[in-house]
């Protein structure tokens, strides 16, 4: 696999203002990434307790639709960090404002659209999901009131992508710690305290990401104002200027979608050997998921420093800030592989009683235990490709690694079962580092032509 120049690291390990830039948008990129479960968790816990085993069913379901909605445009986050951070690189304050006007307004129109195709969407999702009678009513429910918040969530991305790119990423920590605290205060109320049941779980979805988009726009106009420049209308709806933006979003949508579909996949294939593998499958997804939080800290922190790079049009700081952020992540990766090689069993415990899935999730510790360092490189390749707004090959690498991890799994699944499944996710993740390292040499090289 080609890897980033070994001076690079070892000149970011010995740079403190480097590992300082890094860690101030890592850290709290990781911070606000471990809070996202906890809204899920919070609404589990307060249908819980409610006397009907549906109910708990009902939220999960309606909970999994919006993840997968959101997921898919979560393109209004990465394309805007590109872009913006880009913009601020060329010290082109007035592109950095008119980068923000373009991505609100476009989430805007999407979360509309969104609530304007409600019906189709939750009769797809819940004919794709095949949950029972009272799941899906409940399920429907709480999705038909929640879908409402489509627009305040889908602007917060790209508020959220906006200030990652200006290196604010305490801002989206602070927006994502008083969702989660809106969101606790009101489900207690209206669920404990009121009896709404679903539908109260749901308004409190809605109310809190409302509340996440005013916090977000406060803290905006707080930066605008200082930042200088001026948002200028024939430069907001300039026709190249906005080509570029759907470009970019597009693509970043397709990779998205490949991403959604491998996963896809893998949970279909691994549903149909039973529900013991199924459940054991679920389990070590939590372990790619935890050290994903991680993981996507320094991607996300790679997005931001090359996309500033790459407006400044420098070579030696696209080194310099591959090198960083490669550095922290197989750092974290390696940790990751220590722990669960250490604690992997622990975890297993906890996460289930049910002692035939315990043992069939300890015989497929060791792919867990091998993930991190696996996976981190398709992780940050991904980001530093994202930052430089290249998203032609993010696109393009992803779609062949989705089309060769089905085609593997379809070759070694009927022989070696649910090892042949595990064994194509992993050719999958290690398709997506060799195949964005395949063509970071040409993103340098453009960089050198002066291309951005």
């Amino acid at each position: 696999m080609s890897v980033p120049d070994p001076s690079s690291i070892r000149n970011a390990l010995l740079s403190p203002e480097w590992n300082r830039r890094v860690w101030m948008l890592a850290g709290p990129i990781i911070l606000s990434n471990i809070t996202v479960p906890l809204i899920g968790v919070v609404d589990t816990a307060v249908v819980g307790h409610l006397p009907e085993p549906h109910h708990i069913g009902a939220v999960a379901v309606g909970a999994l639709v919006f993840s997968y909605l959101f997921w898919s445009f979560g393109f209004l986050r990465m394309g805007t960090t590109g872009l913006a951070a880009q913009a601020a690189g060329a010290g082109d304050l007035d592109e950095v404002r008119s980068t923000l006007a373009r991505a609100l307004l476009l989430a805007g129109a999407l979360g509309l659209a969104a609530i304007l195709l409600q019906r189709p969407i939750l009769d797809l999702a819940l004919w794709a999901i095949g949950a029972s009678a009272d799941v899906s009513a409940g399920a429907a429910d709480y999705f038909l009131i929640r879908i409402w918040s489509a627009p305040a969530a889908l602007a917060k991305f790209a508020l959220i992508g906006w200030f990652l790119a200006l290196q604010k990423a305490k801002v989206t920590l602070l927006i994502q710690l008083a969702m989660n605290l809106v969101n606790l205060v009101l489900d207690l109320l209206f669920v404990l305290g009121w009896g709404w049941g679903v539908e109260g779980v749901a308004a409190a979805s809605v109310i809190a990401e409302y509340a996440g988009l005013v916090i977000g726009l406060l803290f905006a106009r707080r930066l605008l104002a200082d930042m200088g420049g001026r948002f200028q209308q024939a430069r907001i709806l300039d026709a190249a200027r906005l080509r570029r933006m759907i470009v970019v979003n597009r693509d970043i949508f397709i990779r998205t979608l490949c991403l959604l579909g491998v996963f896809g996949y893998f949970t279909a294939k691994g549903a149909s050997m039973g529900d013991i593998t199924l459940a054991a499958n679920a389990i070590m997804l939590q372990f790619q998921s935890l050290m994903a939080y991680a993981l996507d800290g320094f991607a996300h922190a790679a997005q931001v420093l090359v996309g500033r790079a790459v407006g400044q049009r420098d070579r030696k700081v696209l080194r310099a800030a591959v090198g960083v952020s490669f550095l922290w992540a197989l750092i974290f990766a390696l940790v990751f592989t220590v722990a669960w090689w250490l604690g992997g069993p622990l975890l297993i415990r906890l996460l289930t009683g049910i002692e035939d899935v315990r043992l069939a999730a300890y015989a497929l510790l060791p792919w867990a235990i091998a993930a991190p360092l696996i996976s981190v490189w398709g992780y940050t390749y991904d980001g530093i490709f994202l930052g430089a707004t290249r998203t032609v090959e993010a696109r393009n690498a992803m779609i062949l690694c989705l089309a060769f991890s089905v085609a593997l799994g379809e070759v070694l699944i009927p022989i070696w079962g649910n090892t042949g499944l595990w064994s194509a996710f992993m050719a999958f993740m290690v398709a997506r580092g060799i195949s964005l390292a395949l063509y970071y040499p040409r993103l340098a090289r453009a960089l050198e032509r002066g291309e951005s």
